[in-house]
């Protein structure tokens, strides 16, 4: 699945992915390819985004995921 990171100022992720782990306000939660569609809210915590090679993890304050055709935007 595409994946962006997006903040104000700048796009701190934009690639493929296999598993998003994102800190939803009623817990964490994890994306998979094929997902359903949804609009979550985050909390603080630890976005982890893995691929076939690596692992990033990027911390946020609070922000927004849409998930969509296999298309996830995360706006923090």
């Amino acid at each position: 699945m595409f994946v962006e990171l997006l903040t104000p100022d700048k796009t701190l992720f934009s690639g493929e992915a296999e598993v998003i782990t994102l800190p939803g306000v009623n817990g964490s939660f994890q994306l998979m390819e094929n997902h359903a569609p949804m609009i979550a809210n985050l909390k603080s915590g630890s976005i982890e985004i893995k691929d076939k090679q690596e692992t990033q993890t990027f911390d946020i304050k609070s922000g927004l995921v849409e998930v969509l055709k296999n298309k996830v935007v995360v706006l923090v």
